[in-house]
């Protein structure tokens, strides 16, 4: 089939799913599709290259990008903090309950004055803010829940069905390493990058299915069936395509972690929920610790040194000179530094080593870039989500179930690579779940529409019957 029909048929494919999604019982506002696009960019190739432009290797290029990136990125913070703005009073409320959040990013501004590239050190922090906007906007919506439902569905189908198109039908879809071999990766420029915003989407949308699947009184029901289980298959799939084993085994386990918590054993002791984190936490770091370490990396489809990662490791680790603070915000690939990293993996042996821009551990690149007070306040991030989630599965299940599925999955995904990024899927997400944690601890989310109708008609059926009762009584003792 010729790529230009292919990709038509993909258009008409996509604009069919998104009638079927509608939902006209509740009014989404039209703020939501900006983290759409913000997410959707993210988890994408940079815009410059669908427009021709050779992908460069420097140590900055995934951060900084084109011109054109800048003002897009730059127009859709401003209109973030504009719909911010106008909810002031949430505003407001969801910033004073993430203070810990606030003083990771207070910190990473101070950084940037020791940094070596202080000007790009402060674009690259300003991206990282419209994160936190982007995820701000999802928060302060009227009903989050549904917000967060239609942003998952929306950028599954702006990315997923295109991707298997690319795949399938074209060259921009595939990509070679120097060895000649060929990689899937879809509308992004690496393998991994396609299976980390696949794994996190499809995360999502599994969500999604989950709660169609039990909830027999939601509107449209059937329609949005099909949609999500269309979904849900081409994640799977394209997972499978892009052969990431980091983000099919985080897919894997945070897939597991959301359904058991909706079992019977768990809904009313959300304790056992988290011996079971922790049991998969030390469980893992066990196997590791004690020579386990082969079989972890033969299991995920890679040699023992992780495909030459505990290399990049060894030599990253003498490379960094101010352990306590670090060399400033996402700074370190730009900084002297990064020389004594790609003389001791030329030692190795290596060809190219300049070409690598990230530690392949999002712990190791926090170090490098933020130090040890960087690792801490990283920690109280995802300790205060993972403890404070434990209010919000009491509350919500649904919620809680989500976003402590996303804080583990990305506890074991910056293991091997790099979630703290700016701009990185997977810590939009981090931030998503803790930021939803603590909004809906101090009441700013408190379920979906359809759970509030229902309550309220529920509610009002009771007043309905009460007054029936006590007129009956009042007839019979008269």
């Amino acid at each position: 089939m010729p790529a230009q029909l292919a990709i038509l048929l993909c258009s008409v494919f996509v604009a069919i799913l998104f009638y079927l999604d509608r939902n006209r019982s509740v009014r989404i506002s039209r703020a939501v599709w900006l983290p759409t696009i913000w997410i959707s960019l993210a988890g994408s190739r940079p815009v410059s290259m669908w427009f021709g432009a050779v992908p460069t290797h420097g140590p900055s290029s995934n951060v900084e990008g084109s011109p054109l990136e800048a003002t897009i990125y730059g127009v859709l913070l401003l209109l973030g903090v504009a719909v911010l703005s106008v909810r002031a009073r949430k505003t407001r409320r969801c910033l004073l309950a993430n203070s810990v959040v606030g003083v990771y990013f207070i910190f990473c501004l101070v950084s940037v004055t020791w940094s070596p590239v202080p000007v790009p050190a402060l674009k690259r922090w300003l991206k990282d803010v419209g994160d936190v906007v982007m995820v701000m906007v999802v928060c302060t919506e009227a009903y989050p829940l549904d917000a967060l439902r239609q942003l998952f569905t929306r950028v599954a189908l702006l990315i997923f069905p295109l991707s298997i198109v690319l795949i399938r039908y074209t060259i921009m879809g595939r990509s070679w390493d120097a060895d000649g071999r060929m990689f899937n990766v879809g509308v992004t420029d690496n393998k991994n990058t396609l299976g980390l915003i696949v794994f996190t989407i499809t995360l999502g949308v599994l969500w999604n299915l989950r709660r169609l699947l039990a909830d027999q009184e939601e509107p449209n029901r059937r329609s949005r069936l099909i949609v999500a289980g269309t979904l849900f298959v081409c994640g799977v799939w394209l997972l499978a395509m892009a052969g990431s084993s980091t983000s099919i085994a985080c897919f894997a386990v945070g897939a597991w972690l959301m359904l058991t918590i909706h079992l019977k054993a768990f809904k009313r002791h959300p304790s056992r929920v988290y011996g079971l984190c922790l049991a998969l936490l030390i469980g893992g770091g066990l196997v590791t610790g004690l020579g386990g370490a082969e079989l972890v990396a033969n299991a995920l489809g890679r040699d023992a040194s992780f495909s030459g990662r505990t290399e990049i490791w060894a030599a990253l680790i003498p490379a960094a000179r101010n352990p306590l603070i670090g060399v400033g915000f996402e700074s370190f690939w730009d900084s002297p530094n990064v020389l004594i990293f790609y003389h001791s993996l030329t030692l190795l042996g290596w060809y190219f080593p300049e070409r690598l821009n990230e530690a392949h551990s999002g712990y190791l690149e926090t170090y490098l870039n933020l130090g040890w007070i960087g690792i801490g306040l990283i920690a109280l991030i995802l300790m205060n989500g993972l403890l404070r989630a434990r209010k919000v599965l009491w509350r919500d299940r649904e919620l809680g179930s989500l976003m402590l599925t996303y804080i583990v999955a990305g506890l074991i995904y910056n293991v091997t690579e790099c979630g703290f990024r700016t701009l990185n899927p997977m810590w939009i997400f981090i931030l998503m779940a803790v930021v939803s944690i603590n909004c809906a601890n101090v009441g700013l989310i408190s379920g979906d529409a359809t759970a509030s109708r229902s309550s309220r008609i529920l509610t009002k059926s009771n007043v309905g019957n009460s007054r029936r009762t006590e007129w009956k009584l009042g007839t019979h003792l008269a």
